[in-house]
């Protein structure tokens, strides 16, 4: 494993454990207000961190190339951030 590798590896790392906390923060928020706007904003850090999570496992684990697996990652944080966006849009209505 190279130096790239490792440093990938820690900042993932980093990135699962980040973004479940918001996750966890912003649905524990929709489970006290019922509010449907922290509800997406939940899915949208969700599907963020899922992005960071596939990307690291397709890479290393299943042996995807570093560009694929940038697509996949990409991908799911572009989706999670247009659904963080459509979030706080409904919360300005």
């Amino acid at each position: 494993m190279s130096w790239i590798d490792t440093g990938v590896v820690a900042f993932k790392t980093v990135i699962l454990l980040l973004g479940s906390a918001i996750t966890y923060i912003a649905y524990k928020a929709y489970r006290q207000t019922g509010d449907a706007a922290m509800r997406l904003l939940a899915i949208g850090f969700g599907v963020v961190t899922l992005g960071a999570l596939l990307a690291g496992i397709a890479h290393q684990l299943v042996s995807v190339s570093l560009e694929a697996g940038v697509l996949i990652n990409s991908g799911l944080v572009a989706t999670g951030f247009a659904v963080i966006v459509y979030s706080l849009y409904l919360e300005r209505e």
